[in-house]
């Protein structure tokens, strides 16, 4: 059998053919890998913000929850300190309270006039334990009395009202009469008025009493050493006919409690505000306090205190060393050599004209004495210097102090080093 083969042409072609679809296939690998490549850092970015996003959301809500159960907290305490305040800084207002009179009744009963005259005692005690009238408060005191228009009392006439205050111990403290009477209405006033309302007085609807009120104090203020805790009211007359009796005690404010008593709702929000904006001002202080350690912490003062400080004493100390250097210099040439440190003194033990020296003076302790003091102390070192040894030029070359715990060895000059 022969085997079929393609024509060059066709097998050119599929070559064609086959390159171009793995050149696409290629591109096409190399644009997904191109686009993964761009879109993995911009996913991962998108990732991080809407975690980060996400913390933020959740520590405002939190810190905004929290903020709003400090404020409604503070609100409540403002609310309830304005309460407090206005129940114990705003006496009663009002106190009413019935009269029962009382007389002998052991006289001749066929008089129409009564065996003594009618009185009453009257408690001041609420509920046996506070008093009615708070101390230095001015009250208005005044008894109302219903009395009927009866014969009697139109031949009455004026009548005496008398009322005396007494403490605990059963001391007057304070007495005053009034005097009163029923109202003038003449007989066609009297006729008319029965005539035009005789339907009501017939049904019991109204009744023929007039109601008197007698003011007995004006302006009664209790004493706090001597407060009264009764009263006892006397009307002076025995032909006086009275159906009820009414002792009413008014408060008279002045200043804040007139404006607490007359304006409550404009007095109470202002309380409030300026109990919560008080409050508020003490928690944001104690926040800073907490949180920063104060509106103005010390540390940051005692920093930059500090380093102006060490700013003079540099500046001081260079300026030391700049005198030092100054007079080094003007120093004649047969000053003292630097023989060595402590650690090459060995090589002069055996010398008996190598002496050990003190270590000189050190910078601190030069500029720690007085401005006055300084110069002295240079003064008296270009004194001495003739008697010490120093260094050669190479080591004066800087000038600069040995430091702390180095010790220098100096040769005092002697007779072969005179040759």
């Amino acid at each position: 059998m022969y085997e079929h083969k393609d024509p060059p042409q066709r097998q050119q072609s599929n070559r064609l053919e086959g390159g171009t679809t793995a050149q696409t296939s290629a591109r096409r690998r190399s644009g997904s890998d191109m686009m993964g490549a761009t879109m993995g850092p911009v996913l991962h970015w998108l990732q991080n913000v809407a975690a980060v996003t996400l913390l933020k959301a959740r520590r405002t809500l939190f810190q905004a929850a929290i903020l709003f159960c400090v404020l409604v907290l503070l609100l409540w305490v403002s609310i309830f300190l304005y309460g407090s305040f206005y129940y114990s800084y705003m006496p009663s207002v009002s106190f009413s309270t019935p009269v029962h009179f009382y007389y002998t009744s052991d006289c001749d009963s066929s008089e129409s006039a009564l065996c003594s005259f009618p009185t009453a005692n009257i408690s001041f005690m609420k509920n046996e334990r506070d008093l009615v009238m708070a101390y230095g408060q001015p009250y208005r005191v005044s008894l109302e009395l219903e009395m009927p228009e009866s014969p009697v009392n139109e031949r009455l006439g004026m009548f005496m009202v008398k009322m005396s205050c007494y403490t605990k111990g059963g001391k007057t403290v304070s007495s005053v009469g009034r005097s009163t009477m029923l109202h003038y209405r003449s007989s066609l006033l009297q006729s008319l008025s029965t005539l035009l309302f005789s339907p009501f007085f017939l049904t019991g609807m109204a009744e023929q009493k007039q109601l008197i009120e007698v003011e007995l104090f004006s302006e009664y203020k209790t004493n706090a050493y001597q407060p009264s805790v009764g009263a006892v009211i006397e009307i002076q007359s025995k032909r006086v006919q009275i159906y009820s009796a009414q002792l009413r005690i008014h408060a008279f404010f002045t200043g804040i409690r007139y404006v607490l008593y007359n304006f409550p709702l404009t007095s109470a929000v202002i309380g409030v505000a300026t109990n919560f904006a008080f409050l508020c001002v003490i928690v944001l202080f104690s926040y800073l306090q907490f949180i920063w350690g104060g509106i103005w912490p010390p540390d940051q003062v005692r920093v930059r205190v500090m380093m102006g400080d060490n700013t003079r004493i540099q500046q001081r100390r260079e300026e030391a060393r700049k005198r030092m250097e100054k007079e080094n210099s003007q120093k004649d040439l047969g000053a003292p050599q630097v023989i060595g440190s402590v650690n090459d003194a060995s090589d002069f033990q055996d010398d008996d004209t190598a002496v050990a020296e003190p270590p000189p003076t050190k910078p601190s302790e030069m500029l720690n004495a007085s401005g006055a003091d300084v110069p002295d102390a240079k003064e008296e070192g270009s004194r001495n210097s003739s008697h010490e040894e120093k260094g050669g030029s190479d080591a004066l070359d800087g000038c600069q102090l040995p430091h702390q715990g180095e010790t220098l060895l100096r040769q005092r000059p002697g007779p072969w080093m005179s040759l």
